[in-house]
């Protein structure tokens, strides 16, 4: 590999994300971050390069083809797995390398496999749930018994979440815009404006504020239920970092 014309391409949005690419600007590791929204740039380092917007398979394609990049890391969310499955057709599609890098994950003894086990769970009783699920999974949890009355929501501000939220049934004032990643306390204090039973929550890891929660509904003596991840190969951070320094270097 000309190593003169060496450049990456890193589909963050994430911590791990954040984490490469201050590692290759502290490094200087030419590097390029792709991520979803404005926040999520806002969060990267000043003298990264940002592309910004949601892409689908061929706008991710384009971009790739354009820059001409040596490789790709996939550093999406866990849970993310269409922008994984994306990310992986465009890359194939150029015949560029694609690396997924994975978060850590915590152990969980209440979960649920995949969404019907979590409906099916949640089914079982009335009680009065926080869901930190995220925007996506709000059309899922209408499914919920009585979802207008024992579901509260907490999101991530957005344009026209609210009227999505509202369009779907949910009461307006049950719901919590607030970005993350949140404290104990601030888990506490929304757990109990909520009066919560169950917290719902992904197993977003240790980067994603899961401890946190854990802490904070045994503090409350409320139930957490996590819905599971996919399943999914990939490399950790230190192993990435290796693999980028080795294409640097020119040894793969």
């Amino acid at each position: 590999m000309d190593t003169g014309t060496f450049r990456i391409l890193i589909f963050g949005g994430t911590t791990e994300g954040r984490l490469l690419a201050e590692y290759c600007a502290d490094n200087d590791i030419p590097a390029d971050v792709s991520v979803a929204t404005e926040y999520g740039a806002s969060l990267l380092p000043q003298k990264t390069n940002k592309l910004v917007g949601k892409l689908d398979v061929s706008q991710m394609t384009d971009v790739l083809e354009k820059n001409n990049y040596s490789i790709v890391i996939d550093a999406t969310h866990p849970y993310a797995e269409e922008a994984t499955k994306n990310i992986g057709t465009a890359c194939k599609t150029l015949d560029i390398p694609c690396y997924r890098l994975l978060r850590e994950s915590c152990d969980t003894n209440d979960k649920a496999l995949d969404m019907e086990q979590l409906i099916d769970k949640l089914n079982s009783s009335d009680k009065i749930i926080l869901s930190t699920l995220g925007s996506k999974s709000i059309t899922a949890l209408t499914r919920i018994n009585n979802y207008k009355k024992r579901v509260w929501l907490r999101l991530l501000p957005a344009d026209n979440i609210i009227d999505n939220c509202v369009r779907l049934g949910y009461d307006e004032n049950k719901i919590i815009l607030k970005k993350g990643p949140f404290s104990v306390e601030e888990n506490i204090e929304h757990s109990r404006l909520c009066s919560a039973d169950i917290m719902l929550t992904k197993n977003s890891g240790n980067a994603g504020g899961y401890n946190e929660k854990i802490i904070a509904a045994e503090k409350c003596g409320i139930e957490l239920l996590t819905l599971a991840r996919p399943i999914e190969n990939g490399y950790d951070y230190d192993s990435v970092i290796e693999l980028i320094n080795d294409y640097k270097e020119g040894n793969i």
